[in-house]
């Protein structure tokens, strides 16, 4: 029997239906998918199923000094135990083994760990197969011509693997230790990360610092006789040789404007007509996909992993590439002819080919080991991809046709004329043939328009303009931009970069996009170029990628570049040994102040975001114990402190992170405030104590800023119903017949229809039933062809999906990102649940969550009502 292993389960169930033609069957084994045909066998991996680790006894941080990382052994440890029991199993059985994981750094190891599973169990020859597509062609060929696993560029990965636990754990270890971040809260650095994180802080340190300067600029509109409409035209002015719109002095800025303001018409002094060839743009590497993906609205990690999932579905080449130059054997011709026979590209591909010759567009890097990313010619039916699948896929399908395409011309016309001694200067532009931008919309076309004047002509001028302005910030960068310098500046790799900038949000350094960093990711790096700047040196890190390169190509050995690393790492450490109490305190500042509101209006000292032992968020003074006061703030998110400040209290504002209902909370006293001088509105009686003991129902605020209709006999009745945050509450004069209550309609300040909630009850048991969710297909975003994936994979259960690996189901099932399960993951939970306790009502904190509509959405509701207390 021969064993093929592949990276993941998708890929291993790709491989399988092209090389058995579609006649695979599917065995399971320790929860494993493993497909058959013939004589062979087929598994996926999970990633890497073996991590690099430090032995056991350095587990326990408090009793290992975080120095001894430096020189401590590292062990291999199974990370995914039931596939690597399976793949052994399987091993035992086979002839022979084929490694077809991703060719590069990172999946060349991933083979080599497979390799040494299997040669762990079994004396069996190996070979190895590499392919740029899960394309028929591509892995058949592949498999025709199998060659060796290539030890050096796995060498490469490991070394990377070493070298980012060692700085990683020793030096978040430090930072963690020394400013009692322990937990879930820990203090993370990272060989690529803090660098990265200093590019970001740089910025912001720019923004800061910078002085804004006054200047005017002037504008008049123009008219020619011969044309219709007046276009926009710009006072200038020359000085020693160069022209300047912006006028720096406010006297001589006036002085124009009067001028130009006394003149009733300009001659044209100049006009200048020139055509500009616009050429098409080159193939797509890694980071230019991601640039363009975020014009899209696309993040980096959201973008690749998208491209993960059309390349392992084989409808695009391998996404992680330097290269922008097509190989020799990529035949463009062939597969516009593939794309001129579908509805969406055919029309386009179809004009492509009646060109005399077919000849694309090289960018100015060129590699062998992958192709630019384009798509393969196999076609997915459009409803079998998501909506972002699907524009992602028609962002490469469209840079493919651009770079086959014709370059665009363009018409520019300058035209400068004289006004009462002022120079005034207009640029129109045309597109006279679009060329490429036919076929890739993703670029601007915008057209200027100006007259076709003749030099000597007359123009009226009207509507003189002088606006005063300031000069601006350098901007933050994006995303994308960030790649783009981390790729100049040698941090990180093609395939690691945007994994970087999604660790440094997740660890709630950064936030935004662009992205802004946080008064902890400043502190962090103050410290570090205070105590150790080779922490966040980008030309340290750019070296040890340079290092992991001449691995690659056999210059130097993985125990030379470790070495090397080590003697950094222990430089580093004898420079932070002295100054562990001021790094602490340093990095104590930037915690405190990314929490900070402002002052206590009982003692003075400073209200903080704070979080109570049961994890529910609350606003705290800084003097506890000597002072109790306390505010309340939503449980639907994550509370995150912004610029914005209240007037009255001198409190900055507070915006709730909460996926896409985050919304600004607003300044936490304001919302306790309402609560205290709103008097509940009475609506009814409370159907359930309301005959016994003449309970009624009043719509009422809590100090959360929250909003329900509760029982006024709270706390010996209980009972409540959730309304809308946002909006006016109108109780109308129409009655519910089944529970004698008032409709009532929220009023918003842009809508103009108020939103008719109906009678309270009716509408939240409506509510209840569509929300329900008892099975999987329940779920948004599951159909039934995806539901019956997710069962051949042992998922068949709300319970099953909830308890789940993300990144194992995501192997296993294709065309399923990790970042999808958890989405499931979390409705699955919430509908097991079915609305139940998000706090204990002894915390005295708001339990209500906020839907996709606006609506608040109750948890334990008790305790909006009880407000004595804020955690």
């Amino acid at each position: 029997m021969e064993l093929i292993i592949t990276e993941k389960d998708n890929a291993a169930r790709r491989i399988s239906e092209i090389l058995s033609d579609g006649s695979f069957g599917t065995d399971r084994r320790n929860g494993v998918n493993v497909y058959r045909w013939g004589g062979k066998r087929c598994v996926g991996l999970s990633g890497h199923v073996v991590g690099v680790d430090f032995p056991p006894e350095y587990d326990d941080w408090r009793d290992v000094e975080p120095v001894e990382l430096v020189d401590a052994p590292m062990v291999k440890r199974a990370t995914k135990e039931n596939i690597v029991r399976t793949l052994q199993d399987l091993a035992r059985e086979a002839d022979a083994a084929v490694i077809a994981t991703d060719y590069d750094r990172e999946g060349e190891l991933i083979g080599k760990e497979a390799y040494e599973l299997v040669e762990e169990v079994a004396d069996v020859p190996i070979r190895r197969v590499r392919f740029s597509s899960i394309t028929e062609r591509e892995v058949t060929e592949a498999f025709a011509d199998p060659d060796e696993l290539d030890f050096d560029l796995a060498a490469a990965g490991e070394a990377r693997q070493m070298i980012d636990l060692m700085w990683g754990a020793a030096l978040t270890r430090f930072l963690s230790l020394s400013s009692g971040q322990l937990g879930n809260d820990f203090i993370s650095v990272g060989r690529v990360q803090s660098p990265t994180l200093k590019l970001i802080v740089d910025r912001e340190r720019e923004i800061e610092a910078f002085d804004p300067e006054d200047y005017w600029e002037l504008f008049a509109d123009l008219t020619s006789e011969d044309a219709d409409g007046a276009f926009e035209a710009q006072y200038f002015f020359r000085e020693e040789g160069r022209e300047n719109e912006r006028v720096w002095d406010e006297a001589a800025a006036n002085a124009a404007h009067e001028q130009l303001l006394a003149a009733s018409e300009a001659t044209v002094t100049e006009v200048d007509r020139r055509t500009r060839t616009d050429q098409p743009p080159t193939p797509f590497n890694t980071t230019q996909f991601i640039s363009a993906a975020s014009s899209l609205g696309h993040s980096a990690q959201k973008a690749m992993s998208v491209a993960e999932e059309l390349y392992t579905a084989g409808y695009i080449t391998y996404p992680r590439t330097d290269n922008t130059v097509y190989p020799e054997d990529t035949d463009p011709v062939a597969l516009l002819e593939t794309f001129a026979d579908t509805g969406t590209f055919g029309e386009d591909a179809a004009s492509l080919l009646e060109a005399d010759d077919v000849e694309p567009t090289r960018g100015e890097k060129e590699t062998t080991d992958h192709p630019p990313i384009h798509p393969t010619g196999e076609l997915p039916p459009r409803q079998d991809l998501s909506a972002d699948e699907w524009e992602l896929y028609e962002l490469v399908v469209r840079r493919f046709l651009a770079t086959c395409a014709e370059p665009a011309t363009w018409e520019h016309l300058r035209v400068v004329a004289a006004a009462n001694g002022c120079l005034l200067k207009a640029n129109g532009k045309r597109l006279l043939d679009p060329g490429y931008h036919a076929v890739y919309p993703y670029l601007s076309t915008s057209e200027n328009f100006v007259p076709d004047v003749t030099e000597g002509e007359s123009l009226a001028v009207s509507d003189v303009r002088l606006e005063a302005k300031q000069t601006q910030p350098p901007r933050r960068r994006g995303q994308s931009r960030l790649i783009e310098t981390m790729e100049d500046l040698g941090i990180g790799t093609k395939s690691t970069r945007h994994n970087t900038l999604q660790k440094l949000y997740d660890r709630n350094y950064i936030e935004g996009d662009p992205p802004r960093p946080t008064k902890l990711a400043m502190a962090v790096v103050e410290a570090a170029e205070q105590f150790a700047d080779r922490i966040v040196d980008e030309g340290m890190t750019a070296q040890l990628e340079r290092d992991m390169d001449r691995i690659a190509s056999g210059e130097v050995t993985l125990d030379e570049v470790t070495e090397e690393s080590r003697e950094m790492l222990s430089v580093i450490f004898e420079e932070l040994h002295e100054s562990r109490e001021a790094v602490g305190d340093h990095l104590r500042d930037g915690l405190k102040a990314d929490k900070t509101l402002g002052p206590c209006p009982e003692c003075g000292e400073t209200l903080l975001v704070r979080r109570s032992r049961r994890g529910s968020y609350f606003v705290g003074c800084d003097g506890y114990p000597d002072c109790e006061y306390t505010l309340p703030l939503p449980s639907n998110g994550e509370p995150t402190p912004i610029d914005e400040t209240c007037e009255e209290h001198d409190l900055r504002h507070v915006k709730m992170l909460a996926g896409r209902s985050t919304y600004v909370h607003g300044c936490p006293q304001c919302e306790a405030e309402k609560a205290e001088d709103e008097e509940d509105v009475v609506i009814g009686a409370c159907p359930d104590c309301g005959d016994d003991h003449e309970g009624a129902l009043a719509i009422k605020r809590t100090r959360a800023g929250g909003r329900l209709v509760g029982c006024t006999r709270y706390p010996e009745c209980d009972y409540s119903l959730p309304l809308p945050r946002r909006g006016d509450i109108e109780v109308t004069d129409t009655y519910c017949e089944e529970h004698d209550l008032p409709e009532l309609h929220v009023v918003q300040d842009d809508e103009d229809d108020p939103w008719e909630l109906g009678c309270p009850i009716c509408n939240f048991e409506e509510y209840q039933a569509r929300q329900r969710k008892t099975d999987v297909e329940d779920l948004d975003g599951i159909g039934k062809k995806t539901a019956e994936k997710l069962a051949d994979a042992g998922i068949d259960s709300l319970v099953k999906l909830a308890d789940a690996d993300p990144e194992a189901v995501a192997s296993e099932v294709q065309g399923v990102s990790a970042d999808r399960v958890r989405d499931w993951q979390a409705q699955a939970r919430e509908a097991i649940d079915e609305g139940g306790d998000d706090t204990d009502p002894d915390d005295g904190e708001e339990t209500v969550v906020e839907d996709d509509e606006g609506r608040d959405t109750l948890g334990d509701v008790e305790a909006e009502v009880d407000e004595a207390t804020a955690g």
